[in-house]
């Protein structure tokens, strides 16, 4: 055969090979596997995929005067720059033995042998050395036909006759330059194209798991019960290619979506056997066989089926399932996106146990507040109010009358967000009483937009603030003054002023004020503090109280609240 001849059949076995590494490479079992892991199953699986190509590049070469130009050097080499020494080494060992056994007295059994178990072990040196372009196509093809230009030394220095190997050399050196050095080329390329495309399959299954858990996460907060495990398996089954999402708690179906719904039906106990496995192992599975589901409906369309626990505070509370079906088949990358799914599912039903820690310790702040308002205030009122029965009855009975309205609402207050104008009606019937006590040392001037009284607020969350204008402000300064609220709409929030022209609080203190840890030195700004904290914890820092000095020399505190449906508000009492 002639060399051109010999190219052209080497160049046909070149791409033959390629295409078969190509569709090897595509095959689900073979996609499952990450090569970039760095384990003693990879690194095998490595040298034994990489070692078949170096035979059948044996195989697929052309018997020339007792030898062989063969098309080794462009697996093993690939190896080397793919896997590195140890696999580059193993590669050429099985490529390069198996060369050896299969004619061990021919005249370059030993030197072709030899050639490509060092082209393996070179391969894997550049692979150690330059890491970061290892993978480059152009390394490859100047390795093989360096590496290849060397097997041709070799076979002249070790092969006798040396006139044969010298013919031998004449007429395989060119094909075999030319048609291992494309191989290794293309087979690089090839890996490292399929590669870039699992990566970003991998990100767009990453970002998936990213879009299913900030579409879900507004449901498990509220906990795993029916309305939600059904919202959470909707929004999976539409985002992923599934036969159908099924959700349960420990003992029954929650939700069901997709097929087979006609016998998997929520809210009857869980009849599959591999569901109650998982409950009980806590222990993820992947079936791929009908019958280890363990549905006992004869129509049941589900073949494969993943499970995965879902877990509160370390215990079993529930699973997610996948199910496929003949058509919708299941494979591993989707068995490692639910386990990330559940890990992220079992974290916000954490943060529901945390949110209603808040909202408790909310409530104790609250109750924590009346009783440091009430029991002052209230003798305070009393004694006013007796001092008034004798000289104005009438007056007394308003008092008692507004008395009685305002502890009504302050034993209420916890019950979470109230219209605004229930709060100004508590401030109205706190003014009544205090301008009885005092008279017109206290002046007050009330100015709310119309429109706005229906706005939902944090109950107990203005009044705290006009008590500390009148008892810190106004009646420390000799000869009374005004105490001012200005509530009105800005767009979608609703913004609240109070302020005072009484004796101000130094710059150096204001801040200080709203210190949560500094209770014991500012024990006067318990309601102060309570608000501002409230206001942070339902609405966010950006809403937090200001401090600042009033126009007429006063103080001046600010506050801002958003509607309803533009923040993610967090009720104080369900």
């Amino acid at each position: 055969m002639g060399i051109y001849a010999l190219v052209t059949v080497l160049l046909k076995h070149v791409g033959l090979l390629v295409a078969g590494a190509f569709v090897l490479l595509t095959i689900s079992p073979v996609q499952e596997l990450n090569f970039k892991r760095n384990t003693i199953y990879n690194t095998m699986f490595l040298i034994l995929f990489f070692g078949f190509f170096g035979i059948l590049g044996t195989y697929s070469g052309n018997a020339i005067f007792h030898s062989i130009a063969n098309l080794r050097a462009m697996a093993v080499i690939t190896a080397g720059l793919y896997g590195g020494p140890v696999v580059g080494l193993g590669a050429g060992l099985i490529a390069g033995g198996h060369r050896f056994l299969i004619d061990p007295w021919g005249f370059s059994a030993f030197p072709c042998s030899l050639a490509t178990i060092v082209e393996g072990l070179i391969a894997g040196y550049v692979h150690y050395r330059y890491a970061e372009k290892h993978m480059d196509w152009n390394i490859a093809m100047v390795l093989a036909f360096l590496g290849e230009a060397m097997h041709m030394g070799f076979v002249l220095l070790i092969s006798r006759p040396f006139d044969h190997a010298v013919e031998l050399v004449k007429v395989i050196a060119l094909p075999m330059l030319i048609c291992n050095t494309l191989g290794a080329g293309l087979f690089i390329h090839v890996i490292k194209t399929l590669f870039e495309f699992r990566d970003k399959k991998d990100s767009t299954q990453a970002q998936r798991i990213f879009d299913i858990a900030n579409k879900t996460v507004g449901h498990l907060r509220d906990g795993l019960n029916s309305e939600t495990a059904l919202a959470t398996s909707r929004i999976i089954y539409q985002r992923l290619p599934v036969a159908a999402v099924s959700i349960t708690n420990a003992t029954h179906v929650l939700a069901h979506v997709g097929q087979g719904d006609d016998h998997h039906l929520a809210g009857r106990p869980i009849a599959t056997s591999a569901t109650r496995k998982v409950i009980a192992t806590g222990n993820p599975i992947f079936l791929r066989k009908r019958v280890n589901i363990g549905c006992n409906h004869e129509k049941c369309p589900f073949y494969s089926a993943i499970i995965v626990p879902l877990k509160k505070g370390g215990s079993i509370v529930g699973t997610l399932k996948l199910y496929g079906s003949r058509s919708q088949t299941l494979n591993r990358i989707q068995f490692e996106i639910v386990k990330g799914l559940t890990d992220l599912f079992s974290i916000q039903l954490e943060l529901e146990d945390i949110q209603v820690k808040d909202r408790l310790l909310a409530h104790a702040e609250i109750k924590h507040l009346q009783a440091q308002i009430n029991p002052h205030f209230l003798f305070n009122s009393l004694n006013t109010i007796a001092s008034f029965c004798r000289t104005a009855p009438e007056k007394a009975r308003d008092l008692i009358l507004d008395l009685s309205l305002y502890m009504r609402k302050n034993l209420d207050s916890s019950r979470g967000f109230i219209p605004l104008a229930d709060e100004l009606e508590q401030i109205h019937s706190y003014l009544a009483i205090e301008k009885a006590r005092f008279g017109d040392l206290i002046q007050v001037n009330i100015d709310v937009e119309p429109g706005c009284e229906n706005w939902p607020i944090p109950s107990l969350i203005i009044q705290p603030l006009v008590e500390n204008a009148i008892k810190h402000g106004i009646k420390t300064r000799e000869g009374g003054g005004t105490v001012g609220l200005r509530i009105y709409r800005n767009l979608d929030v609703l913004e609240v002023t109070v302020e005072d022209d009484g004796a101000g609080i130094p710059e150096n203190i204001r801040a200080s004020l709203l210190a949560r840890n500094d209770l014991e030195s500012h024990k006067e700004g318990v309601g102060l503090r309570n608000s501002n904290h409230r206001l942070e914890q339902i609405y966010g820092p950006d809403y937090a109280i200001e401090i600042a000095g009033s126009r007429r020399g006063g103080t001046s505190i600010s506050f801002r609240i958003p509607a309803m449906h533009d923040v993610g508000l967090v009720a104080e009492n369900s």
